[in-house]
């Protein structure tokens, strides 16, 4: 089968398609042939070697998340999933690939009216901004900032603010055009990176940063009193050490700030919302915003789109055209 790999760590330069054995099964896991992947952040994180202590090597496979038809199971499976549509978790790599196994216990059976491309645009980030703004003890009438609204998960996120009555729901965004398909999402206040802007509220309940980086102790400071900021994603890199001093300066708001993984999830939960997400998907009450679909090969692309900050959404790498599975990519 084809697949991509990771020749040398750092720039997208080094990603290579080549010819591996298709995997195999193992107990309680199932084959699935891709139709689609998603090019999610983490990805680039990966292949940039920023989490080369993790033990990520040369020849990795990257992608998170797939979708597509199953067409071998391992031991202890059940054998009705043979033939059916899915979308399935491949962890931190394998997903970059023609085919690719996944635990039994994660897939999803996709709606009729789902494309494998739709499928991969929620899947991941829909979960994380879900259970993200739980864990902020997100509640209805509060105040919501999205940092990093550009991508899949702040997408998301956006949407699901303002479905549960956010009283604002405010981003970051690098543009006026950016901004305004935000709003067209859910966002009431457009922000520059910094959190600045003409009509910016005065301060927020809950930040969901999906950036990190250097500047996120500013954005503590933009917290009201009582205010949670959680990290659900590093795009921009860690933190300064000492960003927590920003916190112990502001003792008496009694702020907090916590990090979120849906690693921490149980499966069945995750399997519950996914499966409740891709049903509103086909509703028309979520949103999936897909920048562009490119094929397999042209995955070094697609992650230098990602590096130079031009991607709105998900991009979505395709194995195939299947009939079931095209979509009308939102602009």
């Amino acid at each position: 089968m084809r697949a991509v790999v990771v020749q040398r760590f750092g720039s997208p330069d080094g990603m290579a398609v080549v010819d591996l054995a298709a995997p195999v099964p193992a107990r309680r896991q199932v084959l699935v042939d891709v139709a689609a992947i998603g090019v999610g952040g983490v990805d680039a994180v990966i292949r940039r070697g920023d989490l080369a202590s993790y033990g990520f090597r040369d020849g990795h496979v990257p992608g998170g998340e797939v979708a597509g038809t199953v067409t071998a199971v391992g031991d202890e499976v059940d054998r009705s999933w043979l033939g059916r549509r899915v979308w399935a978790p491949t962890g931190t790599g394998g997903g970059y690939a023609e085919q690719a196994v996944a635990p039994a216990s994660e897939i999803v059976e996709l709606p009729g009216d789902l494309s494998a491309v739709d499928a991969v645009a929620l899947g991941s980030a829909g979960v994380v901004a879900h259970f993200g703004l739980a864990h902020a003890r997100f509640s209805p009438g509060e105040s919501v900032l999205v940092r990093g609204a550009s991508g899949s998960l702040g997408i998301t996120a956006v949407q699901l603010a303002a479905l549960g009555g956010a009283g604002a729901v405010a981003v970051t965004t690098s543009s006026a055009a950016r901004g305004d398909r935000l709003r067209a999402l859910g966002a009431t206040h457009v922000l520059d990176r910094s959190g600045a802007g003409p009509d910016s509220p005065a301060g927020y309940d809950v930040i969901i940063d999906v950036v990190a980086g250097k500047d996120l102790p500013s954005f503590l400071g933009l917290l009201k009193p009582n205010g949670r900021l959680v990290v659900v994603g590093a795009v921009g890199g860690m933190p300064p050490d000492d960003f927590g001093t920003v916190l112990m300066a502001a003792f008496q708001k009694s702020l907090s700030f916590g990090t979120f993984s849906a690693a921490t999830v149980s499966e069945q939960d995750r399997r519950a919302v996914r499966a409740e997400q891709f049903a509103a998907s086909v509703r028309g009450e979520l949103r999936t915003v897909v920048h562009e679909q490119l094929p397999l090969e042209k995955a070094a692309l697609a992650h230098h789109k990602m590096d130079a900050g031009e991607v709105f959404g998900r991009i979505v790498l395709k194995t195939a055209m299947r009939g079931n599975d095209s979509v009308e990519t939102m602009r």
